[in-house]
């Protein structure tokens, strides 16, 4: 028979276990950190926390440090521009003001008054759409240009004319003769022949050998690799030559160095709505038309009041939707027609590039005064 004493029971197996010599639960020793752990801690905190107050800085508290400038020179701008009555330049044919920078015009807000400082003034007498003058006669000639563009390559005849045919505006008897055999009469810009003579034009600028084509921005901004890419060259479908073979490749205009420079010059200040490039950054075909167009008059010793005054109404024929809208903003603002406003701000970056007329129809909205006017010829392709 068993003894009961020898079947092990949780009691005595427990009670044959050595007790343990540390009965309390072990406890982890904690040393504290030296000082350059705490060091390295700190200063990884504050490298952290520079990244991120730059990350602050850069998308609340600049935009509007930012904003609050170019607001400060709107201001300035719009009242050296004198869109209060009062400070209206003289309309005259003087073209004597000066144009802004492109830096500062890009900023201006033709309807700010001072940036809400003075309240303009609105001429009452706006009921109808202000009249642009039916046509402008430039003071050169085509001479033999058309016969030389059509011998370089820079217009195929018969694509030239299909163009026009197709848009219901087939060529007449003196387009057909300025292509085929020159001519000596004046150039006169006007409604009829505006389509015409902005391909014309934009034949001519694009051909024609100058440096604003082969040193200027279009050559910074691209290379020669990226010349067939900007609608002024690539968009060029009817020539008989490639677009980058015809890419300033005939001595068509030539200018001395002092024509040169008053090309220049007048080209930088001249915009155009479409986008906010002047003319020495012809990349699309209004500003290779506008600058072809300049080169002839530069090249028949007209002076900068002429150039200005031409490129002014060259817009108004290419662009009447936005020279209509531009003519009613100085109508009422300044109770100025379109035959007195200064040419050089008529074509400036304040008030004639993207930038600028998008003011000008913003005063214009604000101030209920829009009207639909005729919308056709600002397309930027053939």
């Amino acid at each position: 028979m068993t003894d009961p004493e020898a079947v092990p029971t949780p009691d005595n197996v427990m009670a044959d276990w050595p007790a343990p010599e540390n009965p309390e639960p072990e406890r982890l020793e904690s040393t504290p950190p030296s000082r350059t752990a705490v060091f390295a801690m700190a200063l990884l905190l504050s490298f952290s926390l520079g990244i991120l107050g730059g990350f602050l800085m850069s998308v609340y508290v600049l935009p509007k440090r930012l904003e609050a400038a170019v607001t400060e020179i709107m201001a300035k701008q719009a009242a050296e521009w004198a869109v209060v009555p009062d400070k209206a330049p003289a309309a005259s044919n003087s073209e004597s003001a000066t144009a802004p920078s492109a830096k500062e015009a890009a900023a201006v807000d033709p309807g700010s008054g001072g940036a809400g400082q003075e309240q303009v003034a609105v001429s009452q007498d706006v009921q109808q759409a202000p009249a642009l003058a039916p046509q402008y006669r430039l003071p050169v000639s085509f001479t033999d240009l058309g016969p030389r563009l059509l011998a370089a390559g820079g217009i195929d005849f018969d694509k030239f004319a299909a163009v026009y045919l197709r848009a219901g505006q087939p060529l007449n008897s003196k387009q057909l003769a300025i292509l085929k055999n020159g001519s000596d009469e004046p150039i006169v810009l006007n409604a009829d022949n505006a389509y015409f003579l902005l391909n014309f034009f934009w034949a001519l600028g694009l051909v024609n050998n100058n440096p604003i084509l082969t040193e200027g921005a279009m050559m910074q901004y691209g290379g020669e690799e990226q010349i067939p890419r900007f609608a002024s060259t690539g968009g060029w479908t009817i020539g008989s030559k490639q677009p980058a073979e015809l890419f300033a490749s005939s001595d068509l205009i030539s200018l001395t160095p002092e024509q040169q420079a008053l090309l220049e010059e007048v080209a930088a200040a001249v915009y155009r709505p479409c986008c906010n490039n002047p003319t020495a950054f012809p990349d699309c075909n209004h500003g290779m038309a506008m600058l072809g167009m300049l080169e002839l008059m530069a090249a028949g010793g007209a002076d900068a009041d002429s150039m200005y005054a031409a490129a002014k109404w060259a817009n108004a024929f290419w662009f009447p939707q936005q020279s209509q809208e531009l003519a009613r903003f100085f109508q009422a603002s300044q109770s100025q027609d379109f035959n007195q406003i200064d040419a050089r701000q008529a074509v400036s970056a304040a008030y004639f590039s993207s930038t600028g007329f998008r003011s000008v129809h913003q005063w214009l909205a604000n101030n209920g005064l829009l009207e639909q006017a005729p919308s056709s010829g600002n397309s930027c392709g053939v």
